[in-house]
């Protein structure tokens, strides 16, 4: 008798993965050559083994791009083969220039059932396109088809795909420094139920729960859009009409219903029928195995188009609401990416508070305090026992730390920093909290600023300032950065920190210092003179030209300096030519500084350079910096710059270091004692300490003043520098102060208000 074989209907839901991304701007920071550009834009699944590429399904051009069409060549397009979208190409010919694209371009991604949506993102992958500004036609189009100049690639993470409006800036690389407005917008849409014969009755209960999740994500993702739909609507004071979904929510019981009747969750919490991540059983399987099975198929049908069409709805609304409030929809999610900064990026940070204390600190041998005979008292402020080799511990711990976490949050991830997490700079920022100076500190200071004050040399007048009381259109604020590079070093040395300036604050003027290029080797009184003087004449300029359009209410003149540059600021910040600005001074960031010279060093290898060096080339400013410039110590040019008021007048004082910098001396570039300093009974040691204390009694706050000092440690991955003669002797992390640009991304963002 021939067996009978029993045939059961499935029903099979679908969803799309709908991915939107807006270019709003192209703004050229740093790109060294003009030219023709362009982008291109793709976007996968993560799963190599299921890397199906996003179909570009909708392109939307909701502005004229630009007046000027001759620097335009050709349209945007989309190329079928490799599912990948083009911008218009367009032509870069100078510094700070924006290019105004303004178009959306929606991806589909399909959301294969068999691939596992706990733990797979999607990548947006950003390239650059370059071709020479001399070719056109057909020169120009082989060079645009040619490979990429730079790529920056993105990651939204499982959670994100659920549901999420965000801005994403896209910089790609060091030598292609650009700032590109993007913002993105995922949804998951429904796209089609049908159904299925099956004649293994084992797998009904299997489609039954890969259903349930599905219908599961769509409620969660018209959840979040909804949310944000009213968060947005809120930040732009736009009334939205929700009227017509409530009118579509007509089976909430029944969703809810549904909701329950398994524990899967979306987000990768809980993975697996009755089983959370760590592995342990629920004891709710029965039950759900009953509730699944109670529900029928057209009942699931009817949440899973249900929800589609609310989502749909949502989704609709908010393309509405862009569209007629871009600008502000931008700048909002723009304010939202900045605040976020700090948090996301606290995995590569450690926070550590630390008291300065309000008296001196003294020699660790110095008996003169028991016997009440000096007016310093030993100080209770203890040193680690190697605060090096504590720093340098304390990192590779953290970052073995960074190795067990499962990073995925509710994102858009930057893969220039989550793509390998181990090889990220760790940085701990330690805040020093400020006490007031003492009174005759008080006294002197107070003293000098209301000289400045009432001074009026080299144009810089009270008329010249505008009273606070005068009408805001036409008031302007002064902000200037002045970046100064270190021994032998280019002025675009620092060029990566000015960058990260320009992104947190776009009104900044920034100098970046030429005065002493090829001129390092000499004395730094000369060295400073010259960048006091190149200081004086830039805000000058800057001056007049303000003045044609407005008011100037206020200068806010900031510092930032590399290696022996540092030394250099300070000597021109004590030059009297300097005097009248002292009061406009606002924040000073400090790279690896030798503040405190080399009277310590312990990189035996770069003394015996810096001996050579003294002895052959008889370079003036390394005597300087080792104090040999003067028989008497307290002589010496270090000595007495130290013993200078330079440092007190900065609101904001930051001193970024690394533990593996064997160019400059830990304790110096952080401006504090050391073990052989402390132990040193000498006329060097003690004069070592006068040059300490100086210093710290100027960063200490004034009691009427609120002053911000921080120590920012920065740990590179050792492993990126190799095995080579500059990783021996030191010069790698020194010089990585340069290459990279991460650390000072997670300083400077982690705290903005110190740069603007």
């Amino acid at each position: 008798m021939p067996r009978v074989v029993k045939v059961e209907s499935v029903v099979m839901l679908e969803t799309v993965q709908e991915i939107g991304i807006y270019v709003h701007r192209f703004h050229n920071l740093d790109l060294f050559k003009q030219g023709w550009y362009r982008i291109k834009i793709t976007v996968r699944w993560e799963d190599s083994e299921n890397n199906s590429l996003g179909i570009p399904t909708r392109v939307v051009q909701y502005e004229a791009p630009d007046l000027d069409q001759s620097n335009f060549y050709g349209v945007w397009k989309i190329d079928d083969t490799e599912n990948s979208f083009s911008t218009p190409t367009f032509r870069i010919k100078y510094a700070k220039q924006d290019v105004h694209l303004c178009m959306m371009i929606s991806f589909n991604l399909s959301r294969s059932r068999s691939m596992d949506l706990t733990t797979n993102g999607v990548i947006l992958k950003f390239e650059l396109i370059y071709a020479p500004i001399l070719e056109d036609g057909a020169d120009m189009q082989s060079s645009l088809d040619a490979s990429p100049v730079a790529i920056h690639e993105f990651r939204i993470t499982p959670k994100a795909l659920l549901g999420l409006h965000s801005y994403c800036p896209i910089h790609f690389d060091d030598l292609h420094a650009v700032l590109v407005d993007v913002s993105v917008h995922v949804s998951i849409l429904k796209a089609a139920s049908f159904s299925s014969a099956s004649k293994d009755f084992s797998g009904v209960a299997s489609q039954d729960v890969q259903d349930i999740m599905i219908v599961k994500a769509l409620l969660t993702s018209r959840d979040l859009l909804l949310e944000e739909l009213y968060r947005i609507s809120e930040a732009v004071n736009e009334v939205i009409d929700t009227s017509e979904l409530v009118s579509k929510m007509n089976n909430t019981d029944l969703i809810n219903f549904v909701v329950q009747a398994n524990e899967f969750a979306i987000d990768g919490e809980v993975i697996g029928q009755g089983k959370t991540q760590n592995g342990v059983e629920g004891g709710n399987d029965a039950q759900n195995v009953e509730k699944l099975h109670s529900l029928s198929q057209n009942e699931l049908l009817d949440c899973f188009n249900s929800l589609g069409d609310q989502l749909y709805y949502l989704w609709k609304i908010f393309l509405k609401l862009h569209r007629e409030n871009k600008k502000e929809i931008l700048e909002f999610l723009r304010d939202a990416w900045a605040k976020d900064r700090k948090a996301e990026w606290s995995i590569w940070m450690m926070y550590a508070k630390k008291e300065m204390p309000h008296h001196y600190i003294n020699s660790g041998n110095d008996e003169s305090s028991h016997r009440g005979m000096h007016k310093r008292v030993s100080s209770l402020w203890k040193l680690p026992d190697e605060p090096l080799e504590t720093a340098i511990s304390c990192a590779d711990l953290h970052r073995r730390s960074i190795a067990q976490m499962r990073i995925n949050n509710r994102s858009i991830q930057d893969m220039q920093i989550f793509g390998d997490p181990l090889r990220v700079p760790v940085v701990l920022v330690e805040r020093v909290m400020n006490v007031p100076r003492r009174s005759n500190s008080e006294i002197s200071f107070m003293g000098h600023v209301g000289l400045v004050g009432s001074r009026i040399t080299n144009g810089l007048t009270n008329d010249t300032l505008s009273k606070k009381s005068a009408p805001q259109s036409n008031v302007r604020v002064l902000k200037i950065v002045v970046f100064v590079h270190g021994f032998q070093g280019h002025h675009l040395d620092l060029r990566l920190v000015r960058n990260q300036w320009i992104l947190i604050d776009p009104k900044v003027e920034f100098l970046m210092s030429e005065t002493n290029e090829d001129k390092t080797t000499g004395d730094f009184r000369e060295m400073g003179h010259r960048l006091a003087q190149e200081v004086i004449s830039f805000i000058k300029i800057k001056m007049d030209k303000i003045s044609k359009y407005g008011k100037l209410e206020d200068i806010k003149l900031s510092f930032v300096g590399h290696s022996m540059g540092n030394l250099i600021i300070r000597t021109a910040i004590a030059d009297s030519i300097m005097e009248p600005y002292l009061r406009h001074l606002q924040t000073y960031v400090s790279v690896s500084g030798p503040h405190l010279g080399y009277l310590y060093s312990s990189n035996s290898l770069f003394n015996s350079g810096m001996w050579f060096l003294k002895k052959l080339k008889g370079t003036q400013c390394l005597h300087q910096l080792t104090c040999t410039d003067d028989p008497d110590l307290q002589n010496t040019f270090l000595y007495k710059l130290c013993k200078q008021k330079t440092l007190e007048h900065f609101r904001n004082i930051i001193l970024i270091s690394s533990p593996q910098d064997g160019y400059v001396p830990y304790h110096s570039a952080r401006i504090e004692s050391c073990h052989a300093a402390s132990h040193d009974t000498s006329k060097k040691g003690k004069m070592f300490l006068e040059m300490l204390n100086a210093c710290l009694d100027q960063i200490r706050a004034n009691p009427s003043e609120r002053r911000v000092f921080m120590r920012c440690d920065v740990s590179f991955d050792a492993s990126s520098h190799g095995k080579n003669l500059n990783s021996f002797i030191g010069r790698a992390a020194h010089i990585e102060f340069l290459d990279s640009d991460i650390y000072a991304r997670f300083i400077m963002w982690s705290f903005p208000d110190l740069f603007q």
